[in-house]
């Protein structure tokens, strides 16, 4: 230990991060080499070229924005049976997989565990976790399979997550069988003099990489490689808080299948042209999604002929990719995108400080970065009422909560 803790003495010296070791004597054995292995860990050079980016203006880039083609599910007539049954035949032969991102927890929703085990109130209380479960397994009964389930959890919400799904049998799956769970990718906070920040337990503070993490955090874990071995060649990503989410869609996959490309993603249409969502676009002619803050009012009420808006098509974080394009975009880094949050941290006296503003810098990707590295994708428009019921906030926030989620929810299965 001693020869390695001179080695990474070394290293903070180099980096001027000594003050990581200042309360190294205070933890106990355990911690210490949590700590170490923690530090071993990071990319000093990643860690200091994001601090200095924060101080820099981003470029203004003159990108040039044009809308995206897509295709409406109800709007497919003959096409649909015909898209049906390409993707029928390839979840029957095994060749699809679900990925669920639940790294969160329930902290926004008054809920104290992984966002994943929280009760929307139906009569049933079931959880997030069972209302996924309930549906992969219904599905996977009608194509005669399987579907596999591998979770992404955090370093934060993993034992949790992993007791819960042991406290209920796992809902019917076999651990490392038929369902598998792995930890998403984190990254240390910084504080604004660019120094990283020490926890209350003594350790480094960290945050999930943002939901852009997934691609790397499914190779590095050998999850792409498993499924590979199961002969899985088409992988479903979705969040958590969609309790209405379709991870096993035949159209999409005949969708993607017919038309040769490697992503494929849903949407809905806006609620009205200023709804603050992300919308599909071209971005120099490559697939892209385009933050609500980046559109132009004109952009954002332009329509076509038909009287549909130009950009109106929210990305939901439904979407499907091939292996092949997880491995790729897992090998290449996302750009990060930082943000300056309250953090809780230890200072070099040992004692706790809580924040009354924001403290440090958080540095997030977003999946959707990754779709400018395709030359084209497929973008399905399926209905709000039938796909998309999340829970992100308390009911008194009025939207995206667990009395509209229920309320969509119940309506979607006849249960009032």
């Amino acid at each position: 230990m001693d020869k390695k803790l001179e080695e990474v003495k070394a290293i903070l010296k180099k980096y001027g991060q000594e003050h990581l070791l200042n309360h190294y004597d205070k933890l106990d054995e355990k911690h210490q080499k949590m700590l170490i292995n923690q530090i071993e860990k990071i990319n000093f050079e990643l860690v200091n070229s994001l601090y200095q980016n924060t101080s820099k203006e981003p470029k203004k880039q003159q990108d040039e924005i044009t809308p995206i083609d897509y295709l409406d599910k109800y709007k497919l007539n003959d096409k649909y049976k015909y898209y049906e049954n390409i993707g029928k035949k390839a979840i029957k032969e095994g060749k699809l997989a679900a990925v669920t991102m639940a790294g969160g927890q329930g902290t926004r929703l008054g809920h104290n565990g992984p966002k994943g085990t929280f009760d929307i109130g139906l009569d049933s209380h079931k959880s997030l976790f069972e209302l996924l479960a309930d549906s992969l397994k219904e599905e996977g009964k009608k194509y005669g399979v399987i579907i596999p389930w591998f979770i992404m959890t955090s370093r934060e919400n993993n034992k949790a997550t992993v007791e819960f799904f042991e406290k209920h049998k796992f809902f019917g799956y076999q651990k490392d069988k038929s369902i598998f769970f792995f930890i998403q990718g984190e990254l240390p906070m910084i504080d604004t003099e660019g120094k990283i920040l020490i926890g209350e337990d003594g350790l480094i503070k960290e945050a999930a990489d943002g939901h852009g993490g997934i691609y790397e955090s499914l190779v590095k874990n050998g999850m792409t490689e498993k499924m590979r071995q199961m002969g899985v060649e088409w992988v479903f990503i979705g969040g958590v808080d969609n309790c209405l989410v379709k991870m096993v869609d035949p159209v999409l996959m005949g969708i993607a299948i017919d038309k040769g490309v490697t992503v494929a993603c849903k949407s809905v249409v806006k609620a009205n042209a200023h709804e603050k969502v992300g919308v599909f676009c071209k971005r120099n002619g490559k697939p892209n999604v385009i933050e609500y803050s980046e559109i132009t009012e004109e952009m954002a009420e332009a329509t076509d002929e038909n009287g549909e808006l130009l950009y109106g098509e929210s990305h939901i974080l439904c979407n499907l990719f091939s292996v092949d394009a997880i491995e790729r975009m897992g090998a290449n880094p996302l750009p990060y995108h930082v943000a300056y949050k309250k953090a809780t941290y230890m200072d070099k006296d040992g004692n706790i400080v809580v924040p009354d503003s924001p403290n440090a810098y958080k540095f997030e990707a977003f999946l959707f970065d990754a779709f400018g590295s395709v030359d084209d994708m497929a973008v399905l428009r399926v209905k709000r009422e039938e796909e998309f019921a999340p829970v992100k906030n308390a009911d008194s926030a009025g939207v995206d909560c667990p009395r509209t989620a229920r309320k969509l929810y119940k309506a979607f299965y006849h249960l009032d």
